[in-house]
């Protein structure tokens, strides 16, 4: 089975390591069509859950600004 040439030198004349320098960077080149996907964050790893919510207020609120709710 024939394969057409990946590359193609269409002008100039480069060295063996100008072209294995070129086919390493693009062999390095993520596909945009191959995106993995990021896994999913730890609910520990959340900085929303080291603040603090907001303190009740009014008549009493000190009596439930220790509860949790």
């Amino acid at each position: 089975m024939a394969h057409s040439p990946y590359l193609k030198v269409t002008r100039g004349d480069p060295t063996p390591e100008e072209l294995a320098a070129l086919i390493a960077v693009l062999t390095l080149v993520e596909d945009p069509g191959e995106a993995t996907p990021e896994p999913p964050r730890s609910l520990w790893s959340d900085a929303a859950r080291t603040t603090r919510r907001s303190l009740p207020t009014g008549r009493d609120a000190w009596r439930s600004s220790g509860w949790t709710s």
